[in-house]
């Protein structure tokens, strides 16, 4: 949430609540946001203030957990999880990803967050993935 409060500063963001699905609970919610009847990989849902905080806004990320990991490879489902997660942060601050360029954009600061993230440790096993001898 830190970094979607540096790309809008005016924007502050009290209630960021993610909600974990496979397909069959994505489905659901697809059809009734978009009108579309397949999964995704992430859903993100922004709601405006409401009062006494009119300038405190609040949102859903909901994932395809069983997305991210028939996605990832045996050992990336962590980082597809977490690609998803910055995915719907972006799209909380109201980013498009529909032109190419617009997705490549939104990609180039995905990979710079999960970077950094990833130095932090911040989403390493996050699927519970078994770890090869030569790591910790």
């Amino acid at each position: 949430m830190e970094q979607i409060e540096h790309m809008d500063p005016s924007r502050r963001w009290s209630v960021l609540s993610v909600i974990l699905v496979d397909d069959e609970g994505m489905i659901p919610i697809q059809r009734a946001c978009f009108g579309k009847h397949e999964p995704t990989d992430v859903i993100s849902l922004a709601y405006d203030p409401m009062p006494p905080d009119f300038d405190v806004y609040s949102g859903e990320i909901i994932v395809n957990v069983q997305r991210a990991y028939e996605v990832g490879s045996p050992n990336g489902c962590s980082r597809e999880l977490a690609l998803y997660l910055a995915h719907g942060c972006q799209h909380l601050t109201g980013i498009s990803d529909d032109t190419p360029i617009q997705r490549a954009k939104m990609r180039r600061r995905e990979n710079a967050w999960l970077k950094d993230a990833d130095l932090q440790g911040l989403w390493t096993n996050l699927m519970g993935e078994k770890m090869s001898s030569s790591e910790p």
